[in-house]
């Protein structure tokens, strides 16, 4: 709190009266501040993040008048000082709570406004757009960069998942490859970054992931929020092929089978939720089920 408290007495002494408080959660890859009333403070954690506030200091006010959903407005950018060695960023406070707040009974058209926002951002012109790679952890890239990983975490959690069918949809994935042009990405589509009022979709938040290529790793939330009417809503909005839904289904098994690994209780609530992720993602795989708009 200090070393916040002075830097925007360093680089910002027109805001050095407003009372600053941390943000409860305050994030992973950023540690998020309130700056008065209507601003957030936002400081990379460490280095391997610092990247991705670069990022959203160029593009996000070029995204913005181009989606109907808000995303975050930036209204500072701070610079490395002697006590901190990274650039960070102040924005415009978006009321609202995290996705995980909603009924089942509001899911179907929160569903319809993701796929929205997703269909208006993957038409933005990506010219001169960050590619996949280390900055935003290959999303949008080749999943394949993730096989070992994948292929690992399957053999460890093999006493608590179908490994022969997690397999089988991990494999499938890899045997499809995105041939359109690239297109925009969030890289983090998970009900921590979406914001909602009223019961309401309001904002999109943290694009420190975006980068342009394959969209495939935003679809991830047909299985790790949604479900039955909601998880059909999504897809049939969204105008991709079967092959991308098979790669999006890779995407969502690799990160819940590397959450399971992390735990070390597999019989724990959170431990069962990534199984039944798993089991939903496999189960939809056999469905095979696509509709389209």
């Amino acid at each position: 709190m200090p070393l916040v408290t002075d830097l925007i007495r360093e680089q910002f002494p027109q805001w050095a009266d407003l009372p600053i408080s941390p943000v409860i959660p305050g994030g992973w890859d950023n540690r998020t501040f309130h700056l008065g009333d209507e601003m957030s403070i936002r400081l990379p954690s460490a280095e391997r993040y610092a990247a991705k506030a670069r990022k959203e200091h160029k593009w996000l006010l070029k995204l913005a008048p181009q989606l109907s959903i808000s995303i975050p407005e930036l209204l500072g950018v701070g610079k490395p000082s002697t006590n901190y060695p990274w650039y960070w960023s102040v924005y415009r406070w978006i009321e609202g709570e995290t996705a995980d707040v909603l009924m089942e009974s509001g899911l179907k058209l929160f569903a319809s406004g993701i796929a929205q926002f997703l269909s208006e951002l993957h038409e933005i012109d990506t010219t001169h757009a960050p590619s996949p790679g280390p900055h935003n952890f290959f999303r949008g890239g080749n999943l394949s960069v993730y096989n070992k990983e994948a292929m690992s975490a399957i053999s460890q959690t093999a006493k608590h998942i179908d490994g022969k069918a997690a397999t089988a949809v991990w494999e499938k994935a890899l045997r499809s490859r995105w041939h359109s042009d690239p297109v925009w990405i969030h890289g983090d589509i998970a009900v921590g970054n979406i914001l909602v009022k009223d019961h309401r979709l309001e904002a999109i938040i943290d694009f420190g992931g975006m980068g342009v290529g394959d969209p495939a790793c935003d679809l991830v939330i047909a299985w790790t929020f949604l479900s039955g009417e909601s998880r059909e809503a999504f897809k049939s909005r969204l105008d991709l092929d079967p092959d991308t839904w098979d790669r999006a289904r890779g995407w969502a098994l690799w990160k819940a089978l590397i959450t399971l690994v992390s735990w070390e209780d597999k019989t724990g609530e959170e431990a069962s939720k990534q199984q039944q992720i798993i089991e939903d993602i496999i189960n939809d795989q056999h469905e095979n089920r696509y509709l389209k708009g």
